[in-house]
């Protein structure tokens, strides 16, 4: 069954060096995971100064600037997994990069 592990941090969790640090290590996670086949694909988001949020007000999209989530974490990225079942879904994502500074969601 198919996985999508949603990572969680505050924007600014991570200086630059970090957040490098973080996608080199996720490369390699994905490329461990492709390795035994539980890998579909990951990737990480834009900053939130370029998100843009479209509702649909009769009929037209209304596009407006920002993600206005109501939080200090945002979406950051996610990873796609290919899992035998939640325990086994669970363990992959506690082993994604960056994981002391954040949250992870996963679920079918």
């Amino acid at each position: 069954m198919k996985d999508m592990c949603l990572i969680y941090m505050e924007e600014n969790a991570l200086n630059e060096a970090q957040r490098e640090s973080c996608y080199e290590e996720s490369a390699g996670y994905a490329r461990e995971l492709g390795d035994r086949g539980k890998y579909v694909a990951a990737g990480p988001l834009h900053p939130t100064a370029r998100a843009k949020s479209v509702r649909v007000r009769e009929g037209k999209a209304v596009v407006t600037d920002g993600p206005f989530a109501e939080t200090r974490e945002q979406l950051g990225g996610y990873f796609l997994i290919e899992a035998e079942n939640e325990a086994e879904a669970i363990a992959i994502a506690a082993r994604i990069p960056g994981r002391d500074g954040g949250r992870w969601r996963c679920g079918q």
